[in-house]
This record gives structure tokens, C-alpha cells and sequence, in this order.
């Protein structure tokens, strides 16, 4: 695995940061501080990073952000920089006391990628009092957060409406969707979600409309089953699934009920490269870690060290208490049976010995994969 990562690192990583990220704010402005970036200038390689991710059921934290973060973080500060590693298994609290872990730790910079975004506002608050600054990763969270990076969610959600419509074709007229949204908790949910119904509303109807508890496949599971004994079998002609995990669990319902039809789904995850080789699933939103990484590690690192985010960060964003957040918006795109070879494979994600296994390997052979 950590040799895949090294090649997906240097594959993407190295394009994504090629680009020019103009500069459009500091750390300085972020966090209001002059002291403890006074402070932090006297840091050199020797620095410690927290690093805490909301949960594992999604395959991608564990197997790639945790790894590329870390390894971006050792090149970063040739091998001298410490990091300091937890995970909140999509427990809130247990997050919010691993903050204080880190504090006690006395980390010189927090990446966090939160469970709650608004329930981790004041752990944000405490860190920031404490004298460390904050990234927050892939989520929005609350809070004097310093630096931002995550993927252009709206446009996920715009991703993945524009292929569900595409694989409907004219059946979009002939009956009903079933959109299977991600938890209330997460706020990227909430753009995912805009952005489906900005891509969807007026072109196909919407039978059943779910927010998914922890995006929990067994959840997304059982409301599909509650969709089709409320909408009927012969009505439902697409799903939209806000990611891959939740798609397993629609997928699982759809095939109990006899039914097939176009799903989506988001974040290329194998299982969801397999169903989508075979027909399972139509589509999954393949986001590039490694830049995404990249840009969390170089953020934390330059802000532990005192340094401005003006040659990293291109962008600005609001949360809801605090504004023109310095961030970094990595672009995506749709993955289909069509663009395997173009995208994992390219990218070194996944090897086709990976994904060409037992009963994949027919599909595999079909579609030229490897």
C-alpha cells in the first residue's frame, strides 16, 4: 500500500501543485495573530502535527489521506517533523477530546477533518487559544480555523446529477429518483446535495429524498428498502447516492427487489470500481487525494512554521464564523467503466491486478483495463 501511495503522490500531486496558487491571504490574516506567528517563525523542521480524521468506515481515509498526509508532511520537513495520528470513528465527543489530547500534546498545527463541523467550533477555539493553528481537511469546520482544503463539493454534487441524467437518457421522464443524501452532521453533504438538485430539479422527479445517518451503508440500505415499498418497484429508475459506501448498501436493496437501475456514488473506492465495471453501479466521483494531501501538508507545515500560505493557497472561503478562509479547492471528475484506465489506473490508485479479480476479470477484459 505505502508503495501505491508514494506512486499516487508523485503522479498527482506533483501536477496539482504545478499550478500556480496565487496568493489570497496569509496565516496572519486567518487567525488575527501576530504573537504566535512571531512565536511560530522561530520553528524550524523539528515540528509536531496533529492529525485527526472523523471516521474508517470510508475506505479512503485510512488507505489514503492518513498515508499521502503523512508522507508529504516527512518530505516536507526532511523526515524531521513528528505527526501525531487519532481517529474519531464518526464519534463527535471521542473527536472532541482527542483536540484536547493534541493540546496536551502541544502540537505545533492541527489538521482536522471533522466529524461535526459545527459541534467542533469550540475545540477549534481552544486549540487556536493554545497557540495552534488549525487546517481544516476536507471539511469545513467551525471555528477560527488558519487554512482550508477540500474538493469543489457543489461541483461534486453537479458531477453527479449531470451523469445520473446522462445514464437515464429518456427514462428520465418515465418515473421517479431516490436521493440518497449523505449525514446532516457533514456540511459537505449539504453542498453535495445543492449541487445534485441544481443539476437534477426540473429534469426528473424526486419519488424519496433521505439524509443518511453517519453514511452509514446499512442505513442507506434500509431507506431504500423503505423507498421502494413506498414508491413500488416499476417506478424507480435511478438513484442518486451521495457516495460509494451508501451506494453498496442501495445496491444490495435494489438487487433484493429485483430492480436495476443507474446509481451513483463518489469516492472510487475498489469495491465501487468492481460494480462499476460490471454494471452495478453506474458512476462514482473520483477526487485526487494526493493534491488535496499535498496541500493540507504544506498549509501545516508553513503555518507551524511561521510562514505565509500566499504561494499555496488561491483561493477563499467562508464557514459560517469566520470569512476568506485561505484554501485550496481541488478539481474532480465522473469515473464510469469508460475512464478506469484514464483515472485510478493512471494515477497508480489502483493496480489492475487490484480491481481485475475473480469475477471482475471478464468485465476487466472487456473494457482493456491494465
Amino acid at each position: 500500500m505505502n508503495t501505491r501511495m508514494r506512486r499516487a503522490a508523485v503522479a498527482i500531486a506533483a501536477g496539482a501543485m504545478a499550478v500556480s496558487l496565487a496568493a489570497c491571504g496569509s496565516a496572519e490574516e486567518a487567525d488575527g495573530g501576530k504573537d504566535s506567528t512571531a512565536s511560530s517563525a522561530k520553528k524550524g523542521d523539528d515540528i509536531k502535527v496533529g492529525l485527526l480524521l472523523p471516521e474508517n468506515q470510508t475506505a479512503r481515509y485510512e488507505k489514503f489521506d492518513r498515508p499521502l498526509i503523512e508522507q508529504k508532511i516527512k518530505e516536507l520537513t526532511n523526515g524531521k517533523a513528528k505527526v501525531d495520528y487519532n481517529n474519531a470513528k464518526q464519534d463527535a465527543n471521542l473527536q472532541a477530546q482527542q483536540v484536547d489530547t493534541m493540546i496536551t500534546n502541544k502540537v505545533d498545527v492541527l489538521i482536522l477533518d471533522a466529524v461535526d463541523a459545527k459541534a467542533i467550533k469550540n475545540s477549534v477555539q481552544k486549540a487556536v487559544d493554545a497557540g495552534i493553528k488549525v487546517v481544516a481537511y476536507d471539511r469545513l469546520a467551525e471555528g477560527p480555523i488558519s487554512a482550508y482544503t477540500s474538493f469543489d463539493n457543489v461541483e461534486v454534487g453537479k458531477t453527479q446529477g449531470a451523469a445520473l441524467l446522462e445514464a437515464l437518457g429518456d427514462k428520465a421522464k418515465d418515473g421517479e429518483i431516490v436521493m440518497m443524501n449523505g449525514s446532516v452532521t457533514d456540511p459537505n453533504a449539504a453542498m453535495f446535495k445543492k449541487g445534485a438538485h441544481e443539476a437534477l430539479d426540473g429534469k426528473v422527479k424526486v419519488g424519496k429524498e433521505y439524509d443518511t445517518k453517519e453514511w452509514k451503508p446499512e442505513n442507506a440500505n434500509a431507506n431504500m428498502e423503505a423507498a421502494i415499498s413506498a414508491l413500488g418497484k416499476k417506478k424507480i429508475v435511478g438513484v442518486y447516492s451521495a457516495n460509494d459506501g451508501m451506494a453498496g448498501g442501495i445496491i444490495t436493496a435494489l438487487k433484493a427487489a429485483g430492480i436495476k437501475v443507474p446509481v451513483t456514488g463518489q469516492d472510487a473506492e475498489l469495491a465501487a470500481v468492481q460494480r462499476i465495471i460490471t454494471g452495478e453501479q453506474f458512476m462514482s466521483v473520483y477526487k485526487p487525494y494526493a493534491p488535496e494531501a499535498s496541500a493540507a501538508a504544506e498549509m501545516a507545515v508553513a503555518l507551524a512554521q511561521g510562514k505565509s500560505l500566499d504561494s499555496i493557497a488561491k483561493d477563499k472561503v467562508d464557514s459560517d464564523s469566520q470569512k476568506a478562509v485561505p484554501s485550496v479547492l481541488v478539481p474532480v471528475t465522473s469515473l464510469t467503466k469508460a475512464n478506469v484506465n484514464d483515472t485510478v489506473i493512471k494515477d497508480g490508485v489502483y493496480t489492475a491486478d487490484e480491481i481485475c479479480t475473480g469475477k471482475y476479470k471478464a468485465a476487466c477484459d472487456e473494457l482493456k483495463i491494465g
